[in-house]
Order: C-alpha cells, then structure tokens, then sequence
C-alpha cells in the first residue's frame, strides 16, 4: 500500500499542485512583475562561452519539447511512425543526439556561470535551483533513451493517456506505476520543474514574439575615460 500511496502522491497530488501553481504564479508575475518577464541575458557580461552552450541548448531542448508535444497530441501518428523499424531508429538516434546536446550545452551553461565571475554575481539562489532541477531532469532523459530505449512508442502509449487523464480531472495512475523507477523519475522532476517554473528567469519563454534564438548577436563596446 505504501507504493499505492507514494504513486498517488507523485502522479496525482503533484501534477495539480504544479499545475496550479504554474498558472497561478505565471499570471500574478505578469500582471505584478512584467518588467521581470526576460531572460535576463548575461550575454553582455560574456559572449564567447555563452554562444557556444546557450544556442545549441536552446535549438536542441525546442527540437526535444517538441517531440514531447507531438507524442502527446497525435500518439497514434508516432505509433504509426514507429511501425517501420528504420523510421523508429531514426526517431530514437534523434532523439539521443538531441538530448545529449542539451545535457551538454546546460552543464555549458552552468560551467560559465560558476567560473566567469562578472556572470556568476549576477546569478541568482533561484538560478540555481533550476539549473540543478534542469540537469536533473535531462540527464534522467538521457538515461532513459540508453537504458529504455523505444521511448517515443511507450511514450505515446502509457505517457500521453496519463496526462490526458490529468487534463480531463479523470487521472489515472495505471498507465505510469508500472514503469521503471528512472522514468517515474523523470516525470516528477518535470512536474516539479513546471511548478517552480514562473519563480525563475524561464517565464520569457512565454513572451511572444521571441526573437532570442535569430536576432542578431550582441555588440558591445566598454568606454573608459583615459587617464
């Protein structure tokens, strides 16, 4: 029963917490804080390391979010896919190249953070927090396309009903609990990332249009009076 109990909590207990939290917080922020709605860029303190780990993170975690939400949307359409052996291992190789790039480009990230010192003092506890959640929830990722591999397939099968059955207030917890103790892993970690998600720097995601990823690069020019 305590498995029972722990698998409530996790899958049905936590989504809605996160859930309400994210909505909750995303619009109070919005209507309190808007000035707060940026990414805060530090691309002004440091340019070199931040175009070689932010960019490829940033393309290779929209290519992954967006293979979630195809996987969610349209399961039978990746079912279907999957039906032919070479299109899965296409599917499955893409995915792992994609999730590496981001595993590598966030401890990138975090790496500039931690040994430029003009960045770090600008970053924040909260920046932090979510770069350790982050790091957390994609190296599980990862973990799972080497270690349970077909992902996409029993994503559309068991991950896609479930979280329909959270959305529609009907959840049902029979479609996750048998997974493996990875998976299950990183599923919470994504709720709680979704949770924490309007307390940090990532609402800017939100701000339509966002132009972050083609706008021309930065040039920045230091004056110094002479002495």
């Amino acid at each position: 029963m305590t498995g029972h109990y722990l698998d409530q909590l996790m899958f049905v207990a936590l989504p809605y917490v996160a859930l309400t939290t994210f909505f909750l917080m995303t619009i109070y922020r919005y209507r309190a804080q808007s000035f707060s709605y940026s990414s805060l860029s530090s691309q002004f303190l440091e340019n070199k390391q931040h175009f070689w780990v932010v960019v490829p993170f940033h393309y290779a975690v929209l290519v992954i979010t967006a293979g979630h939400l195809v996987a969610l949307f349209i399961p039978r359409g990746i079912l279907a896919w999957n039906s032919h052996p070479l299109r899965l291992y296409i599917l499955e190789v893409s995915a792992l190249a994609c999730g590496l790039l981001t595993l590598i480009g966030l401890i990138g990230i975090v790496w500039r953070r931690f040994t430029t010192s003009k960045v770090r003092q600008v970053t924040s506890p909260t920046d932090w927090i979510i770069y350790g959640i982050l790091l957390l929830q994609v190296a599980s990722g990862v973990g799972i396309a080497l270690l349970h591999p077909w992902g996409s397939s029993w994503f559309a099968t068991n991950l896609s009903p479930y979280l329909w059955s959270i959305f529609t207030l009907d959840p049902n917890i029979s479609y996750v609990a048998p997974l493996p103790l990875l998976v299950k892993f990183h599923i919470v970690f994504a709720f709680i990332t979704v949770g924490f998600f309007p307390f940090t720097r990532l609402v800017h995601i939100l701000v339509i249009p966002n132009p972050y990823l083609w706008r021309k690069p930065q040039v920045v020019r230091w004056y110094r009076p002479r002495k």
